[in-house]
């Protein structure tokens, strides 16, 4: 079974559910959808494997900025290539939070609200992340979201939130700051 986190269909999905539920722990944080930022920010950006890097160097440093005003910046991208995360990861030492959506090609393919699966698939697409363009999987993520128990369960998108609400907590990310650390 091919394992991916491609043209993640699920991405956008737990990005507003994820905001959601820091909202309502009164968190303030705000998401970069890579859809959208390719309208504006990135318009200017095609899928080569250079303009791949170049969108994604752009969101790190966005997302940077956000991380710097105290927000917390929740970037729902397709990135397929490890020296490019670990980019940001460099940007953001100690805020870098990788979430890896492990769920298998067929299921992305069967929720595929744009159609965009097929389309790769007949070579209408090409570079499709997944179909004929790689992927490399993270090595060190620190969520790993993925099928659940022996039937294949997919969380729904509040139970995957969940999952990374959990793991902020657990490790003091939604703590509130000290009157000495503010600025």
């Amino acid at each position: 079974m091919d394992r991916s986190s491609i043209s993640h269909p699920w991405k956008s999905t737990l990005a507003c559910s994820l905001g959601r539920q820091l909202h309502s722990r009164g968190k303030l944080s705000y998401v970069l959808d890579g859809d959208n930022l390719r309208h504006g920010l990135n318009k200017n950006l095609g899928f080569s494997p250079e303009d791949r890097a170049e969108n994604i160097r752009r969101v790190g440093e966005v997302a940077k900025l956000f991380a710097d005003s105290g927000l917390i910046c929740i970037a729902s991208l397709i990135s397929p290539y490890r020296k490019d995360r670990d980019g940001c990861r460099e940007l953001l030492p100690e805020n870098f939070i990788e979430v890896f959506l492990n769920m298998p090609l067929e299921l992305c393919e069967r929720r595929d609200p744009k159609g965009l699966y097929k389309l790769a698939r007949a070579g209408k697409i090409k570079g499709f992340t997944g179909i004929d363009d790689p992927y490399e999987p993270p090595l060190k993520c620190e969520i790993e979201i993925e099928l659940e128990g022996k039937g294949g369960h997919c969380p729904t998108p509040n139970e995957m939130a969940g999952q990374v609400v959990s793991y902020l907590e657990d490790r003091g990310y939604l703590e509130a700051p000290s009157a000495s650390s503010q600025r």
